[in-house]
């Protein structure tokens, strides 16, 4: 079984490192694709325990995509030359090929946490593997921290992490510092070259067709070069989603046509066309070409292949918390991933890898894949959490802890779903959900709109919204109508998810049954029903306007339909899906519906029945209190009337647009802004019991100073009859208030007897002096420069000429009319010969009047 795989060499060390912990062990196993380790550790751990046991021993092992469990299984089951189902076998969401013989069983990471949940002690299983565990799904990493409970209990218990690409002393860390085995690299020599496109990879839309164009003729024209020299070659092509696997393979079949067989290579198709796509080219057959997603970037080997084309693109999982949206993005590949893609090449022999973009595109990607946990929907781990024991992962090692604003979210999800109690534990219909296949909005709109639009209808509206398929213009109605034709390559799966569903619906439904709207729903409004039980914050309504393809959702968050799609006619829609986008495929809104079925409006009100909410909104707004009694769903209003506004509810509103506005709303009259900046330079020099009269301390205190005047604006009196000069008095601090004029006056009386108003600074100049702007000719004589403010401020001078305009700037007269006076002198006696410009300054009365009138 071990013939020319390269972990061969690796499995006395890993028995070895597995003996000497004694009973149960741990270990982290890293090896490089290609190396048979997901081949040879499962039979090795059997055969460890088969000799220590009494007992039949059972090996589970973990792989993170449900073809990889059938290939992986089939696999080992041939080089055991047994029949599958009998010591090797496998377990998918409805799909079993497992006996009591069985020693080794490959299952998704979702199962096992299922059977955990179920039999938290995992009783007759006496090892588990969890491979690939370097792609960090969310799935996984759950699965490390809940299995390194279960071994605490269980001494027995082996557990063994694998990965090609690893922090390998970070997992050994979680599993106990348990010890790493390695192996040599199994690869042979691997040629990069690198073909990037002229046009971007990404768009408004998404991956764009130019560039799929793109990957389909450098695909086509590699793999017949290659044929060239090597007739036994076959090539995979990797691209980020089945929407663009099944373009380019389109285009490929059309461009090779009965010379080269096209394969696809994705979740949506059938078990038979996954296998025959990982299975190698029947004898005397065409060369092949699998265009796949990253279904075949770990785990399988793929016989033939020799050639790899990488679009260098990757669908992940993106949490969007300000707006609610979740879902798959297209973003660049990791470098761990591309190096992952590039090996498939390289397993069986020299090989080639072909990247469609650039090497500065590489170096700028991310260094590993970023962890599911941080960044995806937590709602569904949250309730395995709650089931678990462990709320929102306390107490759990995990690889990487959950953000606590995710977590957060998804708890409130949780609650109100009534899935888990206020202290964070999962209540019984919390663990009904979490044994549905599917998130637990979805398991709870399942057993919800079972009783009312049947079970058999419930089911396919769940069945389709988990199932991850791309709606043509976002229509979920057309989608569902063809899965149900047979025409869609995911009918079949489809037709067995929606088979399982019915039957849990049909036994579980009754733990919601008191909890029902009473509402009739008719066949065409079932679909759209269900998925607003499921999602009542993504219930949309159609903005105004002509052609207008903008929806508001309950959650307050707007998104625009894809141009063209039939939906948008509709008033209301159940918004499945939606994601972030720019461009025209967003409306402008910033967000683009994916995934929606029509709604009435009544079974919109029933669906999301807890978001309706009845009020009287009161606003102030240009200078009136005004107010409406509003029934609204969420964010959406249903009905709006005028009423006479409250004076509480005036006051509050007044209050919220001050706030929210500042004090320009009212504005400030020349002699509420004196007496405000002249406060101000007080409250700066001598500070308490001056008041502080900046913006924001004058809204922190409202109710201090300006209450009547709100109580008036609120009861109807606009806002232009206020003036803020008598509310500010009400601050001045007794007895002190009345050394004001003292201290800061309005007015300084000038040598030539004119009473000159004073510049006080603004009040947020914490730096600014009180300005004296007064015509040079009224000063003369004048030697001292008055300071305000109990001495502590001096003036600072403006001189200005007879046309008003500054000559100088100065906060020492005695200085300025022995020094620069008679440049002034010289330059302006010839311009205002009408006034006078004595030699000597201190020899002439100071006036304000011309020579003549003099």
């Amino acid at each position: 079984m071990s013939a020319g795989l390269a972990f061969a060499e690796s499995l006395d060390r890993l028995a070895a490192a597995l003996g000497e912990q004694g009973g149960g062990g741990a270990a982290v196993v890293q090896a490089p694709p290609g190396s048979g380790k997901t081949t040879l550790v499962p039979p090795l751990l059997a055969n460890l325990m088969w000799a220590s046991k009494s007992d039949r021993p059972r090996v589970v092992v973990t792989q993170p995509r449900r073809v990889a469990v059938r290939s992986a299984a089939r696999r080992l089951a041939s080089l055991d030359g047994t029949r599958l189902g009998d010591r090797v076998g496998y377990t998918l969401r409805g799909e079993s090929k497992t006996s009591t013989n069985t020693l080794v069983e490959f299952m998704t990471p979702g199962i096992l946490i299922q059977r955990l949940l179920t039999d938290p002690g995992l009783e007759g299983i006496h090892a588990v593997v969890l491979d690939e565990v370097h792609e960090r799904s969310l799935d996984s990493d759950l699965l490390v921290g809940m299995l390194g409970e279960v071994r605490a209990l269980r001494e027995d218990l082996i557990l063994v992490a694998m990965s090609a690409t690893l922090d390998a002393q970070r997992f050994a860390a979680l599993l106990g510092h348990a010890p790493v085995v390695d192996c040599r690299s199994a690869l042979h020599s691997l040629e990069v070259r690198w073909a990037p496109a002229r046009e971007h990879r990404l768009n408004e839309r998404g991956v764009s067709g130019a560039f799929l164009h793109h990957v389909a003729d450098t695909a086509a024209s590699a793999h017949a070069e290659v044929l060239g020299a090597q007739p036994d070659v076959d090539a995979l092509v990797f691209l980020p989603g089945a929407r663009e696997v099944s373009d380019v393979a389109s285009r490929l079949r059309s461009r090779l046509a009965g010379t080269v067989e096209v394969l696809e290579l994705h979740g949506q198709i059938g078990p038979e066309a996954q296998d025959r796509a990982v299975s190698g080219r029947e004898p005397g057959g065409p060369p092949r070409i699998i265009v796949s997603t990253a279904l075949a970037e770990s785990s399988l080997t793929v016989p033939g292949v020799r050639l790899v084309i990488d679009s260098g693109l990757s669908r992940e999982p993106r949490r969007d918390r300000g707006r609610g949206m979740s879902g798959l993005v297209t973003v660049s590949c990791s470098r761990a991933s591309a190096e992952q893609r590039a090996g498939r090449a390289a397993r069986q022999g020299p090989g080639t890898v072909i990247r469609c973009y650039d090497p500065q595109a590489f170096a700028a990607a991310p260094a590993h894949t970023t962890p599911e946990i941080t960044v995806a929907d937590l709602t569904g781990a949250a309730l395995v959490l709650a089931c678990w024991g462990a709320p929102e992962g306390r107490g759990l090692d995990l690889p990487d802890p959950p953000p606590h604003p995710a977590m957060e979210e998804a708890m409130t999800v949780l609650r109100e779903l009534g899935a888990v109690t206020g202290e964070a534990a999962a209540t019984s219909l919390g663990k009904v959900l979490a044994r549905v296949p599917a998130d637990p909005r979805l398991a709870r709109a399942l057993l919800g709109g079972s009783a009312i639009v049947g079970h058999r209808a419930a089911a396919e509206a769940v069945a389709l919204v988990a199932g991850d398929m791309r709606a043509p213009s976002a229509d979920l109605t057309q989608l569902l109508a063809a899965l149900r034709s047979g025409s869609e390559p995911a009918s079949r799966r489809f037709r067995e998810d929606v088979q399982r569903l019915e039957s849990i619906a049909r036994r579980e439904a009754a733990v919601v049954a008191d909890s029902l709207p009473d509402v009739s729903v008719s066949t065409q409004q079932a679909l759209g029903f269900v998925v607003a039980l499921a999602f009542p914050d993504r219930v949309a309504q159609r903005v105004p306007g002509k052609n207008s393809g903008t929806y508001l959702m309950s959650s307050g968050t707007r998104a625009g339909l894809p141009m063209g799609s039939p939906l948008s006619g509709h008033e209301w829609l159940a918004v499945a899906e939606v994601s972030r986008a720019h461009g025209r495929a967003a409306a402008g809104t910033g967000a683009v519906i994916r995934a929606a079925a029509p709604l009435s409006p009544a079974l919109a009100e029933a669906a999301a029945s807890a978001l309706v909410t009845e009020n009287t909104r009161t606003t102030f707004a240009e200078g009136r209190v005004t107010a409406r009694a509003e029934r609204s769903l969420g964010a959406i209003v249903l009905s709006s009337t005028p009423v006479r506004p409250s004076a509480e509810a005036g006051r509050k509103a007044v209050a919220d647009a001050l706030l929210g506005a500042g004090l320009s709303l009212i504005g400030w009259s020349s002699a509420a802004d004196s007496l405000r900046r002249r406060l101000a330079l007080l409250h700066r020099v001598l500070g308490t019991p001056w008041p502080d009269v900046t913006d924001t301390a004058l809204l922190a205190c409202l109710d201090l100073w300006l209450a009547p005047e709100m109580e008036s604006m609120a009861t109807g009196s606009p806002v232009r009859t206020v003036d803020l000069h008598e509310p500010l008095r009400r601050l001045l601090p007794w007895p002190e208030a009345a050394r004001v004029g003292e201290f800061v006056p309005e007015r300084l009386e000038v040598p030539s007897g004119s009473l000159v108003r004073v510049q006080y600074p603004d009040v947020d100049d914490d730096a600014g002096r009180p300005v004296l702007a007064v015509k040079l000719q009224e000063c003369f004589g004048w030697d001292r420069t008055p300071r305000l403010v109990d001495g502590r401020v001096p003036v600072l001078f403006h001189l200005l000429s007879p046309a008003g305009r500054p000559l100088a700037v100065t906060d020492d007269l005695e200085s300025f009319w022995s020094g620069p006076y008679a440049q002034v002198r010289a330059e302006m006696r010839g311009r205002y010969p009408k006034h006078p410009w004595p030699e000597d300054p201190w020899s002439v009365p100071p006036t304000a009047r011309t020579k003549k009138r003099m």
